[in-house]
């Protein structure tokens, strides 16, 4: 099967058409739940470089790795960032696991997306989500202490998620 893009895709493997042609339900449906992208992050002043911290968003979900109220996060965080293919243009602080951003690269989704796996826990099996990995929310911890939270891991690909585990089936389409 040839999708708009002129690649060859599988069934219902829609994102191979690209972030402009997705519907809004398809864009939702992208998002990988690993919450990295709920993380605080701090940029620095002098160089503009954004560093991620172990420290969650206020509406995070340690354990489901997802917003606690999707619809009103904008006006309960002032600075969520929507994501949109125009804001992806323009920030580039993106984990390298992040679908969104594999996808506006042209690349594929990687095996343990549950759009692959078939499976909503192969996220965190494979070691992407912030499951077992945030040390506190940011309503929890004073603003001058977040440095002493920054970590790198989100911007690394784990090396668990590399490589398909031995056994892994791929979801029939």
């Amino acid at each position: 099967m040839t999708g708009k893009s002129g690649k060859d895709t599988k069934a219902g493997e829609f994102w191979h058409d690209g972030l402009e042609a997705l519907t809004p339900e398809q864009w939702e449906a992208l998002c990988d739940g690993c919450g990295r992208c709920c993380l605080v992050k701090l940029e620095d002043e002098d160089t503009g470089k954004v560093h991620f911290t172990d420290i969650g968003c206020k509406l995070l979900d340690g354990d489901t790795c997802a917003c606690r109220n999707y619809p009103q996060r904008q006006g309960l965080v002032p600075d969520c960032i929507a994501l949109s293919p125009a804001k992806l243009r323009e920030i580039d602080w993106l984990p390298p696991t992040c679908a969104y951003r594999l996808v506006a690269e042209g690349r594929d989704l990687m095996w343990w997306h549950y759009l692959k796996s078939g499976s909503r826990d192969s996220v965190h099996e494979a070691g992407i989500s912030v499951r077992g990995k945030l040390k506190g929310h940011e309503d929890g911890i004073e603003v001058d202490d977040l440095v002493d939270h920054i970590v790198t891991w989100p911007r690394r690909v784990p090396r668990l998620a590399k490589v398909r585990p031995r056994g892994y089936v791929r979801k029939k389409s």
